[in-house]
Order: structure tokens, then C-alpha cells, then sequence
């Protein structure tokens, strides 16, 4: 399923004054979505517009990459083994030996799919969006372990971030043009009550993906602000952590205790990107991540 990326020479090499690290070097266009598979004890990220699976273990430093047909918007473990995949037109499922089929195909021409994450019932929520990024052209889905559909919202513009609280009873979600982080009641394949949880003001960047922790503080990726926020539960923003690169996308906890805080990046439409847009980043000891659900099917 996958192939070997190479042995990683530069893990360990911290950015002058910022306890950031550089986790995996690399030149992603568009890297997105880390999750920690902890039965493998390793990340999981995707580069979408080159079609690209990554993985990378801290401990031993090896990668992987798999390539896919498809624009791939975000790959989550399942509870079997292999991987879910939101892809161009569909949600697709890889066995552990590298067979791959449809779950969800549903081809909407214009449209690819983007990020998503695993609910606590093990169901997959998953963001869609236009490539001309037009309102309205995006949705946020429920599938099943079974590859039942429930619409979530039917009109997004980026279906983006996505995350629970710790007791499971409020979902997070980014639609980022709107520049907020809204925050729903949830029960089971339901969201209710719709309101907004944090704004970012203007000049700061878009909300992007994001993770929740333990204490059930949400940590949101700024396109074009070079940052990562921490708000806490109530909203309050509490930390900023600075970046280099101009263009996070997406965080994780991942590592021993779930401590490290993996951060994506891109390097796409930059004329003069950094020399790090585009690698994973990683911020050790940041906080104190939640163990995160695998898809059932």
C-alpha cells in the first residue's frame, strides 16, 4: 500500500526561537489533515493536489507515501486496518494490502472533496468544496460505517476543520470563508444550534483545520496568517503560536502521551514561498491531545 519515502535527515533540526521543529522536509503544494494512527504509531497526512498520502513515524523516522487517482482531501485510519479517504468524487476505502474501492461515489463535476474527520461513533464527517471555491458549492456530510449519507450542511463555500469536545456533545466546523470557528449541539448523526465560536478579525489570516485537546480548547490553522491559535473552551483565544511558513492548513496531537502538535503546510499560489512551506512541522510538549476515533467501516 505504501512506498518507502526515504530516510528523514533533518527530524530534530529546531527553528531559532520558536521550539518548532521540522518533523518531515518536504515540498507538499498542498499538505493537509495530520491524524495520529495510534495502532501504528505514526502520522497520517495528505498532500491533496499532488494526490499523496504521507505517513511518518517519530520514533524510527521512517515515511511513506501512496499515491491516489484522485485530489485527496484528507485520509483517517479505519478499525480494520487501511485507510477512509475523501477524494475528488467520493469517499473511497484502502484495505490493508492496497485494495481500494468506493464507499461513497458520488462525482459532482467542479466539486472535490476536503477535510474530514471521525466522529466518536466511529461515523466519517466530511467537507466538500468547488475548486473555484464559489458559496455555496460545498456541503458537510455524515457516512456511516455502512456508507449511509446524512447531510449536515448542503451549502458550504470550504468545508474545512472539524473536531468534537472531549465529552463528545458539542461538534466544531470551519467553513473558511467566514473567517469563524462555529460550534454545533450534537446527537449522534445530528447538529443542532449553530453558532459562532471564534472569529478571526481581518488581516490575521482564514480559519483553516483544526484539532480539539484535552482540555477542550480548540487549536485552529490560519491560511495566509502563519500562525496556529489556541482558543480556549469557551472561545477566549489564550496562545498564538507563530510559524514561518505563511500557509498552515491543519493540526494534530500526535506522539508519546499526545503531547507534540504535528502542523501541515502548504506552498501553493506562493510566488516566493519559505523554504519549510510545504513540510510537516511539529511543536513538541504543546499540550495534551484526546486519542482519536477510527473509522468503522
Amino acid at each position: 500500500m505504501d512506498s518507502p519515502a526515504g530516510p528523514d535527515t533533518t527530524r530534530g533540526e529546531t527553528l531559532s526561537g520558536t521550539g518548532l521543529d521540522v518533523a518531515v522536509p518536504e515540498r507538499a503544494e498542498l499538505g493537509e489533515g495530520p491524524t495520529w494512527d495510534a495502532a501504528a504509531g505514526r502520522l497520517i497526512w495528505v498532500d491533496i493536489v499532488s494526490a499523496r498520502v504521507h505517513t511518518y513515524d517519530p520514533v524510527s523516522h521512517r515515511r511513506t507515501v501512496m499515491a491516489t487517482e484522485q485530489h485527496v482531501g484528507a485520509a483517517k485510519p479505519r478499525a480494520g486496518g487501511g485507510l477512509v479517504v475523501n477524494l475528488r468524487d467520493g469517499i473511497g476505502l484502502y484495505d490493508p494490502d492496497g485494495a481500494f474501492r468506493w464507499l461513497v461515489h458520488d462525482p459532482v463535476p467542479g466539486r472535490r472533496g476536503n477535510d474530514a474527520a471521525v466522529a466518536p461513533d466511529g461515523a466519517l464527517w466530511a467537507g466538500s468544496m468547488r475548486y473555484d471555491g464559489a458559496a455555496g458549492g460545498g456541503s458537510l456530510v455524515r457516512i456511516a460505517a455502512d456508507g449511509a449519507v446524512t447531510p449536515v450542511l448542503p451549502a458550504v463555500a470550504c468545508g474545512n476543520g472539524i473536531g468534537w469536545s472531549p465529552d463528545g456533545r458539542l461538534m466544531y466546523f470551519i467553513d473558511t470563508p467566514t473567517r469563524r470557528v462555529d460550534v454545533f449541539d450534537v446527537d449522534g448523526e445530528h447538529a443542532v444550534n449553530r453558532r459562532p465560536f471564534a472569529t478571526v478579525e481581518e488581516g490575521a489570516g482564514f480559519p483553516d483545520g483544526l484539532t480539539v485537546d484535552a482540555e477542550g480548547a480548540v487549536w485552529v490553522a490560519l491560511w495566509d496568517g502563519s500562525a496556529v491559535r489556541r482558543y480556549t473552551a469557551d472561545g477566549t483565544l489564550d496562545r498564538i503560536v507563530a510559524l514561518p511558513v505563511r500557509c498552515p492548513t491543519a493540526c494534530a496531537f500526535g506522539g508519546d502521551g499526545l503531547r507534540d502538535l504535528y502542523i501541515s503546510t502548504a506552498r501553493t499560489g506562493l510566488t516566493a514561498p519559505h523554504p519549510l512551506s510545504g513540510s510537516l512541522l511539529v511543536l513538541p510538549d504543546a499540550g495534551r491531545g484526546m486519542p482519536q476515533p477510527v473509522f468503522a467501516g
